[in-house]
């Protein structure tokens, strides 16, 4: 056999099995596209049960003229491990692009050989033409073998007809294919089916863009409080937990401290992941022992309140040392003015955007918050506000942007209930739903790197999304 014979038959060959391959296939790929045959029935897939199946909020900020908003959705990592069905379209497409670009090499040399093939059958016509024209001009026995010879190409033509036909079939197929791997890329966007690497690195570039967009918005004016996360349920029914507030921080810490009276031992976890495990933690043994829940992290040092005092420490967690202590001028102390709940909670140290920050009372001022700046190196107080409001009517309070924000309770049914502004040393009364899910809140304090609320509830560890109202200008927004 002649060599495009060869070459013909190597083509017919590999489509046979691209056309076998296709014919197997192609039932499951449309199964993931909505249903699956299974004895003659028909069942529709659904790839989340609900949004709460397979995502959460994780914070948002928005703007009145909607100029600038930032909210993002983060799958929850167990839909990684959960669904196998994400594994196996991600191995599907990984097979249906390998084909893709067989049928691209497939499609080049059938190109390639059609053009060598039609060469070929002009040559071969040709020849016929002028044999028929020679015909008596050679000898009888030279001239019949040569006819012979060619017609035994004359069938070249048919499968050369054949070929052509085979090579638009090629062509076609080609094209299906790229349709098919579009298809499933489209079902794969919608599936959220990727690695857990590949989810990391999507959240971490979700989380950046996040934290920009929230520094570009600046501060806002509190609207709204989401339902509550639970991160985690551990210790006694009060105590507190925290990561840094410092902005900007790339420290991913998180620390622990059970309990509210005489406590000195604070668990340190390397990341919120290890907390959620109970793993990969260090122990910190403070030299003087706490009261309350009002701590705070800021800048690699652990803000509180020592016990039966009203002196705010400043220990360092790099050095395992107290850099600070200073007294509160004229505060309460040892359960004298706590918040509703009790729990020796007179002093509440807290960050904001602005900085560090005490909420204390003292008889002069006759029961009522007293909020103060603070030096965060030397903890002298640089100014002070009275706020009207009796602290034991509070049930916690959090500061957002200078702005300390109050809750009506402590218990179920709490609601933020209470702003007062520094900025112009004015208050109004607010209503904001406040989800209490586990009905006795000891800790609640506000996170500005993370624009989050992180409480305490009946020994669950909790966190909140808060949304801001903004009013951007056209500069900040980008506009011209």
């Amino acid at each position: 056999m002649s060599v495009p014979l060869l070459k013909i038959g190597a083509v017919l060959s590999t489509m046979a099995m691209v056309t076998n391959w296709m014919s197997q296939t192609l039932p499951s790929l449309v199964g993931l596209n909505g249903t699956v045959s299974r004895a003659g029935a028909s069942e529709k897939i659904t790839l989340f049960q609900s949004p709460e199946d397979g995502w959460q909020l994780y914070t948002s900020a928005q703007a009145p003229d909607g100029k600038c908003a930032c909210t993002a959705v983060i799958p929850a990592q167990s839909a990684c491990s959960r669904d196998g069905r994400g594994r196996q379209l991600r191995q599907l497409m990984e097979k249906v692009q390998n084909v893709s670009q067989s049928m691209e090499v497939l499609e080049l040399r059938t190109f390639r050989d059609l053009q060598y093939v039609r060469g070929m059958e002009t040559l071969v016509r040709g020849l016929d033409a002028r044999l028929r024209a020679a015909d008596g001009a050679l000898p009888a026995r030279s001239f019949q073998e040569l006819k012979d010879r060619v017609a035994e190409l004359r069938p070249l033509g048919a499968v050369l007809e054949q070929y052509k036909a085979d090579a638009r079939t090629v062509g076609r197929l080609r094209d299906e294919v790229r349709n098919l791997s579009g298809s499933l890329a489209a079902i794969q966007e919608e599936m959220g089916a990727y690695g857990f690497e590949d989810l990391q690195q999507r959240v971490a570039a979700l989380e950046a863009r996040l934290h920009a967009c929230a520094q570009k918005l600046g501060c806002g004016k509190l609207t709204g409080v989401s339902n509550p996360v639970t991160v985690r349920a551990m210790g006694s029914r009060f105590g507190s937990w925290m990561t840094d507030t410092m902005t900007p921080s790339t420290d991913s810490r998180v620390w622990y401290m059970d309990g509210y009276y005489k406590g000195r031992r604070v668990l340190e976890f390397r990341s919120l992941a290890d907390f959620v495990q109970g793993q990969r933690f260090v122990q910190h043994l403070l030299p003087q022992p706490w009261a309350g829940t009002g701590h705070v992290v800021y800048n690699g040092s652990l803000f509180y309140n020592k016990h039966q005092s009203n002196v705010v420490v400043k220990y360092h967690f790099g050095s395992r040392s107290v850099l600070a202590q200073r007294s509160l001028p004229g505060a309460g102390y040892n359960n004298t003015f706590p918040y509703s709940w009790g729990g020796f909670s007179d002093v509440d140290l807290m960050v904001d955007e602005r900085g560090l920050w005490a909420v204390y009372t003292t008889s002069q001022n006759a029961g009522n918050i007293v909020l103060s700046r603070l030096d965060p190196r030397s903890l002298q107080v640089l100014r002070s506000w009275h706020t009207g409001f009796p602290k034991r009517s509070a049930g916690e309070a959090f500061l957002i942007c200078g702005v300390l924000y109050v809750t009506s309770s402590h218990l179920a049914g709490a609601k933020v209930y209470f702003a007062y502004f520094t900025d112009s040393s004015s208050y109004e009364y607010t209503d904001v739903p406040f989800h209490n899910q586990y009905a006795h809140i000891s800790m609640l304090d506000y996170n500005p790197r993370e624009r989050a609320l992180y409480t305490w509830n009946n020994g669950h560890q909790v966190l909140y999304n808060v949304t801001l109202f903004h009013v951007v200008s056209a500069h900040a927004a980008g506009e011209p």
